[in-house]
Parts: C-alpha cells; sequence; structure tokens
C-alpha cells in the first residue's frame, strides 16, 4: 500500500512519457468488458495543488446476499492538505459521496471522510491511503454520481457520473469483475477486505511502472454446477494481450482445469518483468469441455518498461515477392501509408515507424507494411488494409488542418480508432466559450455510453481532445473551465463554467 518517493516520482515521469507517447503515436487505451468490470479513472488532474486519487470498480455475487458493487480509491497523500488531529499529529481528510440513481431514484449511497494515516512529518508524505466500499444492489442499470473533496482545501468537490450495469442471470455461468491486487494475506476473520479466505488491499491504479513486476489479480465464476453439471470439468484460461492487435503476448497464457462449483475463484498472477511497455488487456475466460466460451471478462492496463523489447516475428525474413505490398514501389506514398497507421498502431510499431519511416529502405518498409496487417488479418492482409485506407481518406476530408493530414488529428485519431461517433453536439458560436464538441458513442470498443470532448482555443479547425470517459482516454475533470474564451491553464475546475457543456455532456443528443 505504500510508495517510495522514487516509486511516485517514476510513475509521474512515466506516465507523463506515455501521454506523449499516446499523442505522437496517436495512441489510445482500452479497458474492459461486459458490464461485470466498470474501467478506472483519475479525479483531478497533475497542476502541482490538486488533489489525486483514483477510483476502480468491480461487482461480485454474494451466496447469501446477491450482487454487490465495490469500489476502491486511492488518494496520493502528497496531494492532500494535511492539518493537526486531537493527538498533535498531522492528518488529511477526503470528503466521499457516492449516490447510485437508477431512473433519477436514489437506489444507495454513502457520504463519508476517508482519513490519511497521521503522521508527525509533513515534509515525508510518500505513500497513498485507500479506501473500499461495498453496495447490494439486484441486477439493474444505474448511474453512479461520486463526489470527492479534500476537507481542508477550498475548492469545489470532483465530480463523475458512471453508468453501472449489473447483470447476473441464475440460469447462465457468469465471470465476476476483475479485482486486480496490490498485496494479500490469508486470514480467518472477516472484513470489507475478505473474499476466499484472503484479505486483499486492491491496486487501485491500472499502471504498472517498472518498479513493479507482479500483476496480481481476482475474480470470481457463478453457477458452473448449475450449468455444466456437477462435478464437471471446464477450462479457466488468464491471459495478457495486446490493446491494439487482441493477441495475446506469448508467454502470458495460463490454462487451468476446474472441476464445477457453485462458485469457482480465480487467483493468480503473472510475473511481469518481461512485458515491455505498452497497452493490454488482462483477460479471463472460461471454456467448457468443448471449448464452447461460456464467459470472458477483461481489465486494461498500462505497462512501463523501456529496458524489455518485444521479440517478434524478424520482418527481414517476410517475403513480400508474392502479397499486395510489391506493388507498392514510391517510398514516399509508402511512408505516408506507414504514417496513416498511428491510430491503431502498438508501441512498438510506433516506435518503428517514428524511428525508421524516414531512412529505411523500400524493402524493409514493404516488410513492416505487410507484417503489420497480417498481425490484423492472416487471411486477407489486402482487405484489411484497404478497408482501413478508405477510413483514413474519409478522416482526412472530414478533419484535416492547414498543417495536418485528418489522421493527425485528435478527432482523426479517434474516428479511426473507434469509429464514427453515434451523435456529435457541436457547439461553434457560443457566447463566452471556444467552440467544441462531444462526441458520443452508444458502444465504444467492447463499453458503453462513452464520450470525447474536443475544443478549439485557437480557430485553426484542429480540435483537440479536452476530455473523455473512455478509460485511458485523457481525463480532465475540469475540462469545463478550459472551455471558457480566456481562461487560465490554473483556474480551479468550477462545472458552473463552459455554457451548456455540464448538459450537453450528460443528456447527448
Amino acid at each position: 500500500m505504500l510508495n517510495s518517493s522514487s516509486n511516485i516520482l517514476e510513475l509521474s515521469l512515466v506516465f507523463l512519457y506515455l501521454c506523449v507517447i499516446i499523442v505522437k503515436f496517436i495512441k489510445m487505451k482500452r479497458t474492459i468488458i461486459l458490464s461485470t468490470f466498470l474501467g478506472m479513472f483519475l479525479f483531478g488532474n497533475t497542476m502541482a495543488g490538486n488533489l489525486r486519487a483514483y477510483l476502480s470498480y468491480a461487482t461480485f455475487v454474494s451466496p447469501t446476499e446477491g450482487p454487490y458493487v465495490e469500489t476502491y480509491i486511492s488518494v496520493v497523500g502528497n496531494s492532500v492538505v494535511f492539518h493537526r488531529n486531537d493527538d498533535g499529529k498531522f492528518q488529511g481528510a477526503i470528503q466521499v459521496t457516492m449516490i447510485f440513481r437508477q431512473d433519477s431514484l436514489i437506489k444507495d449511497f454513502k457520504k463519508y471522510e476517508l482519513l490519511s494515516p497521521a503522521t508527525e512529518d509533513t515534509a515525508m508524505i510518500n505513500f497513498n491511503f485507500i479506501d473500499q466500499q461495498r453496495f447490494l444492489l439486484p441486477d439493474g442499470k444505474y448511474d453512479l454520481e461520486i463526489f470527492i473533496a479534500d476537507k481542508f482545501k477550498d475548492r469545489p468537490p470532483f465530480k463523475v457520473n458512471e453508468p453501472i450495469e449489473i447483470n447476473y442471470p441464475s440460469d447462465k455461468l457468469n465471470l465476476s469483475g476483475i479485482q486486480l491486487i496490490e498485496s494479500f494475506r490469508k486470514t480467518d476473520e472477516t472484513s470489507i477486505l475478505t473474499k476466499s479466505g484472503y484479505d486483499f488491499v486492491p491496486f487501485v491504479d491500472n499502471f504498472y511502472p517498472s518498479s513493479i513486476n507482479k500483476l496480481t489479480f481476482y475474480a470470481e465464476i457463478y453457477n458452473a454446477e448449475k450449468v455444466l453439471g456437477k462435478d464437471e470439468k471446464f477450462v479457466i484460461t488468464n491471459s495478457i494481450e495486446s490493446a491494439e492487435t487482441g493477441k495475446i503476448v506469448t508467454i502470458f497464457h495460463k490454462l487451468k482445469r476446474e472441476t464445477t462449483h457453485d462458485v469457482n475463484v480465480v487467483f493468480s498472477e503473472f510475473d511481469i518483468s518481461q512485458l515491455p511497455s505498452g497497452n493490454y488487456y488482462l483477460t479471463i475466460e472460461a471454456h467448457d469441455k468443448e471449448n464452447n466460451l461460456l464467459a470472458k471478462n477483461q481489465v486494461f492496463f498500462q505497462r512501463s518498461n523501456p529496458s524489455i523489447q518485444f521479440n517478434i516475428v524478424d520482418i527481414t525474413a517476410l517475403d513480400v515477392t508474392n502479397s499486395f505490398v510489391n506493388n507498392f514501389n514510391n517510398i514516399d506514398t509508402l511512408r505516408e501509408y506507414i504514417r496513416s497507421l498511428y491510430p491503431i498502431s502498438t508501441n512498438l510499431e510506433g516506435t518503428f515507424a517514428d524511428n525508421q519511416v524516414k531512412t529505411a529502405d523500400l524493402q524493409t518498409l514493404q516488410q513492416f507494411f505487410l507484417n503489420f496487417w497480417l498481425s490484423r488479418d492472416n487471411l486477407d492482409p489486402k482487405k484489411a488494409w484497404e478497408l482501413y485506407k478508405i477510413e483514413v481518406l474519409k478522416a482526412d476530408a472530414s478533419f484535416h488542418t492547414k498543417v495536418k493530414k485528418g489522421y493527425e488529428t485528435d478527432r482523426g485519431r479517434v474516428f479511426l480508432k473507434y469509429g464514427p461517433p453515434n451523435t456529435i453536439v457541436d457547439r461553434p458560436y457560443e457566447r463566452d466559450v471556444v467552440p467544441y464538441q462531444i462526441w458520443h458513442y452508444y458502444k465504444c470498443g467492447t463499453l458503453t455510453n462513452r464520450r470525447f470532448v474536443f475544443y478549439e482555443p485557437d480557430f485553426t479547425n484542429d480540435f483537440r481532445m479536452l476530455h473523455s470517459d473512455v478509460p485511458g482516454e485523457i481525463s480532465n475533470t475540469g475540462w469545463q473551465t478550459y472551455l471558457l474564451r480566456n481562461a487560465s491553464i490554473d483556474s480551479s475546475p468550477n462545472s458552473r463554467f463552459g455554457g451548456k457543456s455540464g448538459e450537453d455532456f450528460n443528456n447527448p443528443k
């Protein structure tokens, strides 16, 4: 639970580095599958003096009480104001309110103070402090509202809205949410941290720096005995997949044969010391004896491990003679094609393109391009490229500027990664507010009801991404402040600013 100051510094620096890489290579991240796990995001922002806290949550089922949502909050200690308590030590206090609504009716809520560990020296605050809560809720769709504020800081609370769906049908095999674990210990007592005889301290962030070399996780499978029969055999697989390609990273795949119970526990870990930097899914699947997929869940995470590189297929061994890329003889055209792949490239592919696209010879570029599309569609890589090229042309027609191709813009990147949005709220002329757009996706990859906010502070048609509720994208709780004309970057987040943007975001039409 405790983080050293060097680890915090590394996390901050690497996080900033990854943000640059994400923008530079037009990278993204992905999260979550199914309604049983809901993403991770950051309250506050990285500006000095602001509260920084992470939230994640997952759903499970209690055999005696039914479904519940479990929430995990981790607060960065040195982002909190500390005051002396009654014992004369320094202590921080965070005010938290969580409200679950269904059709505008409050179904459950908690309002409480989260206290930090007490300390005698505020110059040596190098820890995070963690909170965990459980909410018993029946199957259904909910809107979760979360307010979090520093008790001793005169700033309005950060507010986050998140849709949640709980769905555990009694006649189907179900897989719970995936809880990432920081540490664990066996226990004979029961507390809110306890599952299956262990106390689990949650790993609330989804970013793993090079100082962390274990990815530990916990999940539960329900109704296997009811669906498959008593003492029947089935298979559980755990794997790490590339977020961009969906391919399993070869050495990170485990298979375990299980016997059915009413509740089957998935408690395992991967040694990620050899996992290169990148965006990944941790994936859990359940299969029957005939290898039919019964249930699947995923959680997105990011890894920083600069000293390790993928040892993948040597592209120099690829023969392009009889492939579609053999006809790409204009090196400048091929370079442009490779640049257009940035929105859907892995970190390694993006690094190659950045370092080699200007200097590599024609054959090397052909081999790279062929390998790229073989990894997406081994049966028909040419068709995969041609379909993508159509989308690149659409992005350029809609989003290009005088100095950027469409795929180089933030809107172009999102378009190519996630496809066209279902609705766009366009506010080009609102008083005292810079032009902005809010893109709404009914389905965004494996997620539902997701949004992107773009704004145009310099009137160049280059709309920059300002905020999104897609995990791993830019999350900026003070985004409405930035829509004000002439707003300072040091302005305090305030939801009263930004014209109609709050309503546009929460109720896009």
